[in-house]
C-alpha cells in the first residue's frame, strides 16, 4: 500500500509571487480556487508574504477583503494558509510586539488557519513572539527553518548540522508550533542536504510531528528534492498548478504524480480532477503576461541563489524602470554579496537585500552605494547572521552609512523607537482624516506612506496584462519621457490629448506633415538642473519653487527596486522649478528640478 503524502497547493500565494511579481487582481483568479475546491483540493496557499503587500502597492486592492474572498469561495473546511517572515510579520523591516501581535489577530478574524513563519537569519529569537501570538490567537503556527546551497567553495552553516541546530533552537526556546517546514526559496539545497536533514529531524521530534518541505524549480531540481524529502520521512509537500508552476514556482502537481508512478508514494488527490481545475486556471490567467525567466531553469541559480518569488518581482521592477538589458548582470553580481553578507537564507527580505545589493554594486560600483537592507543586516539590526559578514564589508557599511554595528535585539530596539508600532500608525490615520479601524492600523503600520496612499485612494494601479480593454487590465508602460531640444532637456508627460512639458499644460494633437511650432522654452537665466541618476518613481518631494536648499540637502526621494534614493540639491541655491509630480515614473538622466 502506497503512503500518501499530502500537499499544499502554492499557486494562489507562492505562484504568483513567483510567475507574476505577486500582480493579480483577486476577481480574475477565484473561478479558479472554486475549481481547485471542486476537484476535492482543501489545503491552500492564501496570501501573507509579498502578496500582502503587493496588494496595496500594485492592486490598488485590500488584503484582507482578498482574504475574505479568498474563504467564501474556498469553503468553511478548507485550510488556508499565510506566509509570516517572523518579527517583519508582512513587511520588509521589523516591527514592535504590538504589529506582530495584531498580524495574527487579523489574519485569524479574516479567515486564515495556519501562518507558516521563518526568519531568513534562522535567528529564533526572531521567532519567540510572533510564534506566541500566531497560537494565542487561535491559529496553527508553521515553524520554519530556512534553507538554501551556499554559493561553491563556501562552508560554514547551510548544511545538515546546521539546520539540526537551528531545530534545537527552536525546541529550547520552547516555541509553541503545530507543524516545521523546512523552507527553500531559492530551490538551491541539493538532495543529500535535504534527506539528511529530514532524517535528522525525525529523530530530534516526536513521531507524530508533522513536517513540511518547500522547494522551487528554479534550477531545476526541485521533483528530485522533493523526492528526497519524501524518502526521509516528509509528511507534506507544496506543489503549484499551471500555469503558475515549474520554473521559479513550485513543480506542477500533474509533474510530482508522474514522478512518483510506481513508487512506494502517491499524491493524496485526484489527479484527474485536478487537471481540469488548471484548465480553468490556465483561462484565468490567459492575460497576464508570464514573464519568460518565470518558466526557465536558470544554472546561475546555485551561485547566486535568487528566490523564485523575488526573481520575477524584480524583473517586474527592471521592466517598470526600462533597466531589463542589466539584469545578467546583477544576478551575477550576487554571488560575491552572498559571499560576504554573512549567510543569511535568500528568502524575504535578505534576498531582496542581496539583490539590491548585487543592483548597486552593477549600477554604482562595487560597494560604493550600501542597500539600507543589506548595510543593516552586516552591521547586526536584524539579528545575528549564521555567521559573521565580511569584516571589511561591515567596515565598510559603518562608514557609508553612519551606522556603528550592533549585537542589540532588534525587537527590543523597535520597542523603544517612538515612530514604531500602532500608536504612531493610529495618529497618523487621525492626521488624515482616516478611520482607525484595526484593519487601518494595521495596513498603516505595515506598509507605512504607501498604505496611507492607498486607504487614501491615492495609489495607481500596475498590473502587467497583455490586453487591453477590460475593466481590470493595466497598462504600465511609462508616459513621461525626457525630450532633448537644442541643447535643452523637457519633462514631457502625456495624458489623454494634453501633455505637461516642465510643469506646463498643454493641448496636443497629432497630424501628418511637420510643424513650424517650437518647443517650449525652459525660461532664460543660469540654472542648475537636478537629474535623476536611475530610472525610478517620484515617492516623495520635500522642497517647492521658491524655497532655499543648501548643497546636499534632499529636493525629493525616487524609489527604485524597492529602495528609495534622496535626491540632493547639487549646489546651494532657490529652487526655481519642479518638474515631476509624486508617483511619475522617471527615466535615467531626467531632469527633475532646477535650481536658480
Amino acid at each position: 500500500m502506497a503512503k500518501d503524502i499530502d500537499v499544499m497547493i502554492t499557486a494562489f500565494r507562492d505562484g504568483f509571487q513567483s510567475a507574476y511579481g505577486a500582480r493579480v487582481f483577486t476577481n480574475d483568479f477565484m473561478p479558479a480556487v472554486e475549481a481547485a475546491r471542486d476537484a476535492g483540493i482543501r489545503h491552500f496557499e492564501a496570501g501573507g508574504g509579498a502578496r500582502y503587500q503587493s496588494l496595496y502597492f500594485y492592486s490598488n486592492e485590500d488584503a484582507f477583503d482578498m482574504m475574505d474572498t479568498f474563504r467564501e469561495k474556498a469553503g468553511p473546511d478548507a485550510n488556508l494558509q499565510t506566509l509570516a517572515r517572523g518579527i517583519n510579520v508582512v513587511a520588509l523591516d521589523s516591527q514592535p510586539r504590538d504589529v506582530i501581535d495584531l498580524h495574527a489577530k487579523m489574519f485569524k478574524k479574516h479567515g486564515m488557519t495556519t501562518i507558516r513563519n521563518f526568519d531568513a537569519l534562522n535567528d529564533v529569537n526572531n521567532l519567540i513572539d510572533s510564534g506566541r501570538s500566531i497560537t494565542n490567537h487561535g491559529l496553527n503556527h508553521e515553524v520554519c527553518v530556512t534553507m538554501m546551497a551556499l554559493p561553491p567553495g563556501c562552508s560554514g552553516a547551510h548544511d545538515p548540522e546546521f539546520y539540526a541546530k537551528t531545530l534545537d533552537d527552536i525546541l529550547a526556546a520552547e516555541i509553541p508550533f503545530t507543524s516545521v517546514c523546512f523552507k527553500d526559496a531559492s530551490g538551491t539545497a541539493y538532495p543529500s542536504t535535504i534527506f539528511e536533514t529530514v532524517k535528522a529531524a525525525r529523530k530530534r521530534l516526536p513521531a507524530d510531528t508533522r513536517l513540511v518541505f518547500h522547494t522551487h524549480d528554479t534550477a531545476g531540481t526541485g521533483v528530485i528534492c522533493y523526492k528526497a524529502a519524501i524518502e526521509a520521512g516528509i509528511d507534506q509537500i507544496d506543489l503549484s498548478m499551471a500555469p503558475c508552476s515549474g520554473g521559479t514556482c513550485q513543480p506542477d502537481v500533474a509533474s510530482m504524480w508522474h514522478a512518483l508512478r510506481g513508487s512506494d508514494y502517491r499524491l493524496d488527490l485526484d489527479i484527474e480532477k485536478v487537471m481540469e481545475a488548471e484548465e480553468v486556471f490556465k483561462d484565468c490567467m490567459s492575460d497576464y503576461f508570464m514573464p519568460p525567466e518565470a518558466k526557465a531553469v536558470e544554472p546561475l541559480i546555485p551561485w547566486s541563489p535568487m528566490p523564485g518569488g523575488a526573481l520575477t518581482a524584480n524583473t517586474q521592477m527592471m521592466r517598470d524602470n526600462g533597466i531589463m538589458d542589466r539584469y545578467p548582470e546583477v544576478i551575477a553580481a550576487m554571488g560575491e554579496v552572498v559571499r560576504l553578507g554573512g549567510f543569511g537564507t535568500s528568502v524575504t527580505p535578505v534576498s531582496q537585500f542581496y539583490f539590491q545589493q548585487a543592483f548597486n554594486n552593477v549600477m554604482f560600483g562595487k560597494w560604493e552605494k550600501f542597500a539600507e537592507g543589506y548595510g543593516k543586516m552586516v552591521l547586526g539590526y536584524f539579528g545575528k547572521t549564521p555567521v559573521p559578514p565580511d569584516a571589511d564589508i561591515v567596515k565598510r557599511a559603518s562608514e557609508k552609512m553612519g551606522l556603528p554595528p550592533t549585537t542589540e535585539s532588534p525587537l527590543e530596539m523597535d520597542e523603544a523607537n517612538p515612530n514604531k508600532g500602532l500608536a504612531p500608525a493610529k495618529a497618523k490615520l487621525e492626521e488624515e482624516g482616516l478611520p482607525t479601524t484595526e484593519e487601518n492600523i494595521f495596513i498603516a503600520a505595515a506598509c507605512g506612506a504607501k498604505g496611507i496612499s492607498f486607504l487614501k485612494g491615492e495609489m495607481k494601479t500596475n498590473v502587467r496584462k497583455i490586453e487591453k480593454g477590460t475593466s481590470s487590465s493595466c497598462e504600465t508602460v511609462s508616459d513621461s519621457l525626457t525630450v532633448k531640444v537644442g541643447g535643452e532637456k523637457f519633462s514631457v508627460k502625456f495624458e489623454g490629448d494634453q501633455a505637461t512639458v516642465n510643469g506646463k499644460s498643454y493641448d496636443i494633437s497629432v497630424s501628418e506633415g511637420g510643424d513650424d511650432s517650437t518647443a517650449p522654452s525652459g525660461g532664460g537665466g543660469e540654472s542648475t538642473p537636478v537629474t535623476a541618476p536611475m530610472p525610478g518613481v517620484v515617492f516623495e518631494i520635500f522642497k517647492g519653487p521658491g524655497e532655499s536648499v543648501e548643497e546636499g540637502e534632499t529636493i525629493l526621494v525616487l524609489e527604485a527596486m524597492k529602495m528609495e534614493m534622496a535626491i540632493a540639491a547639487p549646489t546651494a541655491g532657490v529652487v526655481a522649478e519642479i518638474l515631476v509630480s509624486k508617483g511619475d515614473q522617471v527615466t535615467s538622466g531626467q531632469v527633475l528640478a532646477t535650481l536658480g
